[in-house]
């Protein structure tokens, strides 16, 4: 199978190329450089002769995406526009990564994917149109929304901590957002599960299976250096002036995936347990 990783140079795409690569699968990775995804003559001269399009390709930096929503939306709808027409039209599958931010987070249960949409910032309404713009232009995809990602690969929550934690005896860090941390070696797996079981087009949920918030998170990353987790200190995101909302509440459910016969990402301490050595090798 002749795959393309669209963003291959990012946290995620490094795993999924890795990954690819080492299940024998012929892989092309192009990043920027490569391939404009804004820009449909770009996508056309360089998307041919593939079986499969990840798009793991994204504007993600959600604060500034409030000042600058018009170019979060040429990237996070406009490309995966541009990418699911190429792909209708030369017979390729594609598989669209998107995010818990197209919900508002105020559930209190796991969120379905079939579930209404209702992002609460430019961040995830630019998202959620990315979403809309692959159904609308293909009907051979996969869209895989992921949340609170960490990896070996680039910056991260876990890297982050660890190194505040070389410089403050204690840190604050907030109780009231809920979520699943998902490693990107345990999201590049998912989605190479899905394409090879050839699951039917629709939308489905890779993060990790349980809940918690960043607070214990960050106690657990604390516990894989070697240190005092009662160093991390409780507060409440009210205490951080940012300019992008977050989701209070992100928990994905996998019901989606159950139902397809696709194993979810096991237990996120489990898999955070599994992962540290690697993500905490270089921070």
């Amino acid at each position: 199978m002749r795959w393309m990783v669209v963003g291959a140079k990012g946290m995620l795409g490094t795993d999924l190329v890795s990954k690819l690569v080492d299940a024998g699968h012929d892989v092309m990775a192009v990043d920027r450089l490569e391939v404009d995804i804004t820009n449909q003559a770009s996508v056309e001269h360089t998307i041919e002769n593939v079986d499969v399009v990840v798009n793991v390709a994204a504007y993600t930096a959600v604060d500034e995406a409030e000042e600058n929503e018009t170019d979060a939306f040429l990237v996070n709808a406009v490309g995966p526009q541009h990418l699911a027409r190429r792909c209708k039209k030369i017979g390729a599958r594609f598989v669209h990564i998107s995010t818990d931010y197209v919900f508002d987070g105020s559930n209190s249960s796991p969120y379905s994917e079939d579930g209404p949409v209702n992002p609460a910032g430019a961040y995830g309404r630019t998202k959620a149109a990315g979403e809309w713009a692959v159904r609308a232009n293909t009907d051979d995809y996969i869209i895989v929304r992921t949340a609170w990602l960490y990896g070996a690969h680039g910056r991260c929550f876990p890297k982050t901590m660890a190194a505040l934690s070389d410089k403050h005896e204690t840190l604050s860090v907030v109780t009231d957002e809920v979520g699943q941390p998902t490693w990107t070696a345990d999201l590049a797996d998912l989605i190479l599960r899905l394409v090879v079981a050839e699951v039917p087009s629709g939308t489905y949920h890779g993060t990790s299976s349980g809940r918690t918030n960043w607070h214990s998170f960050t106690k657990a990353i604390m516990t894989s250096l070697g240190k005092d987790p009662e160093m991390v200190h409780e507060t409440t995101a009210a205490a951080f002036n940012r300019p992008a909302p977050r989701p209070s509440f992100s928990v994905l459910g996998h019901n989606q995936l159950v139902a397809v016969g696709v194993e979810p990402i096991g237990n996120w301490l489990e898999r955070w347990n599994e992962a540290a050595d690697s993500v905490l090798a270089e921070y």
